[in-house]
């Protein structure tokens, strides 16, 4: 459990006089309210010799080493080259993997090898590079996936530049090299299983009736294992007759899977930073290592007849947990329901509203019904809010504005410009808003006039920001590791908490500002939630006035 206490004002202190009492200065106490989890979402798997699963993940960047046996994880590869949406392994024993955001794939000999140890990248330029497969001598495969759509052939070397196998295949997911020689594997968008020639591209189904298949690896036993992302079925498939039996139901949003040389199945689920163990002969399943949360980013809370909730956009997910309780509930989920990455939160009376920047999307969730909309066509937006009055707005990252959003089929012009990469923000009392600037300030906006007017600047990497009721604005420093509060009545600025750990590196192309730090005040108690992208934790930040808890 990790722990800080930071005195709140000491100026109160130096103002007594000789004779005077001073009042109790205000600490802080932290500690870890949720969390912590492994990984920033879980991707491709791979199985070494010894048995140890390798897990990748595209938000962290990284590539994990995982016990099956105990759970214990290692970070085997981080940030930038560790990103791997699939990892795989070829005949020498050398290891390839895609980093999906950055359009690049790399390779690293064994150890003991010609450049053994050292990655080296054989392709880039190809944005969604998502799945990729060896052949017994040596040749590898690849594909283009959502941000793209295409199967290729890459050299090994580096040297010559991929092969277009094919275009617009629908989506060729996690896929496998076949003891035929053919890629085996699932169309993501067509709802199947197919079978691709590499040498034309021409593919035959080998099962459908899948809602959207993710991925597909040959067992020992010969036979063909798929995953239902949607659905959370992991199926086996009878090469021979075709026929199709659900072995286990594990939670949607699955994402890949592996199979060990004894034919146990291990299966990544991103939204929950899992990995399941499932014996193909039983079904039985176990979990080998899991989190609360997978990528916590910005936070936001709401109170009513049912209780303080804290609402989590959870990259792939979105959450609500209840403050007194912390019971998670999960009212969309990626690839189970109509949603897209999770990647900023607002609220107000009636609305809550979900960003992502990746996607361009903001996400209008009715309160009371839980109903949906989806819209498209934002610049990279960050944050999105409900105001007092019931307008709904949205923050543009990459175009410095805010807009509105209508039922309208385009969003519609901007009521402010010329912010600078703003992440975050929220209405004040006076109907004025407070917005976090990747530049380093704090900027108070007048909707009304569009007028910007930075308060606060030289901060380092500010992002969630929050109000309470007394009007003081609490913020996110993520490149100080700290949570500020700034007060506009008197322009002093207080430090709540130090050494929290947040501010992801942003991966190549995207947002400085990857994965917000969200803060969000207790209108009830006080508290400061605190959202961690390092270690997936949310942080509680608890008001005091003893002494005994300095």
């Amino acid at each position: 459990m990790v722990r800080f206490l930071c005195a709140a004002s000491m100026l109160a202190l130096a103002a007594c006089g000789a004779g005077e009492q001073a009042a109790a200065p205000v600490t802080w106490g932290v500690t870890e309210f949720i969390g912590p989890s492994h990984f920033h979402g879980l991707h491709g798997l791979a199985v070494e010799e010894d048995g140890t699963i390798l897990a990748g993940s595209v938000v962290g960047q990284a590539i994990y080493a995982v016990n099956p046996a105990t759970g214990e994880v290692t970070e085997r590869m981080g940030p930038p080259n560790g990103m791997a949406d699939d990892i795989a392994f070829g005949p020498n024993g050398e290891m390839a993997w895609t980093g999906y955001l950055t359009g690049k794939v790399f390779i690293q000999p064994k150890a003991g090898q010609e450049g053994g140890g050292e990655p080296k990248m054989i392709s880039s330029g190809l944005p969604g590079s998502n799945s990729l497969a060896f052949t017994k001598e040596g040749r590898l495969y690849f594909t283009q996936v959502f941000l793209g759509d295409a199967l290729y052939e890459a050299d090994p070397a580096g040297v010559a530049p991929p092969r277009l196998i094919r275009k617009d295949l629908g989506g060729f997911n996690g896929f496998e090299v076949g003891p035929d020689g053919m890629l085996y594997g699932p169309l993501w968008f067509k709802n199947a299983i197919v079978k691709i020639d590499p040498a034309t591209g021409a593919d035959t189904v080998v099962a459908d009736g899948f809602q959207t298949p993710a991925a597909a690896n040959f067992g020992p036993d010969g036979n063909l294992y798929a995953i239902d992302t949607k659905t959370g079925e992991v199926k086996r498939i009878d090469i021979r007759t075709k026929a199709v039996t659900v072995i286990a139901t594990l939670a949607p949003a699955l994402d890949n899977l592996a199979i060990a040389k004894d034919g146990t199945i291990y299966v990544s689920n991103m939204a929950d930073a899992t990995i399941y163990e499932v014996k193909p002969d039983t079904g039985a399943v176990r979990t080998i290592v899991s989190g609360p949360l997978a990528t916590p980013t910005d936070l936001v809370i709401t109170d009513g007849p049912e209780g303080e909730k804290l609402h989590v956009a959870d990259v792939f997910t979105y959450r609500v947990i209840d403050t007194a309780t912390k019971a998670i509930t999960d009212p969309l989920r990626m690839y189970r329901d109509e949603t897209e990455n999770q990647l900023g939160i607002g609220a107000g009376k009636s609305k809550i509203l979900i960003t992502s920047w990746a996607a361009g999307m903001v996400q209008v969730v009715d309160r009371a019904s839980g109903a949906a909309a989806i819209h498209h066509g934002f610049t990279a937006p960050t944050d999105a809010i409900e105001l007092a009055d019931g307008r709904l707005i949205a923050l543009e990252a990459a175009a410095g504005n805010i807009r509105p959003v209508t039922d309208a089929e385009a969003p519609g012009e901007p009521l402010v410009v010329g912010l600078n990469f703003p992440v975050a923000m929220v209405e004040a009392a006076d109907g004025k808003l407070w917005v976090t600037e990747t530049s380093g300030a704090l900027a108070q906006v007048d909707l009304a006039t569009g007028t910007i007017t930075r308060v606060l600047e030289g901060l380092s990497g500010p992002e969630g920001v929050d109000v309470d009721a007394s009007g003081k604005v609490y913020l996110a420093e993520a490149g100080a590791g700290r949570v500020i509060a700034f007060d506009p009545k008197d322009g002093s600025k207080t430090v709540l908490a130090e050494g929290l750990k947040m501010g992801l590196p942003a991966a190549e192309g995207t947002l400085p500002a990857y994965t917000t730090s969200g803060v969000a005040v207790s209108k009830k108690d006080g508290s400061v939630y605190v959202a961690s992208d390092i270690t997936n934790v949310i942080y509680r930040l608890t008001p005091s006035s003893d002494p005994a808890t300095r």
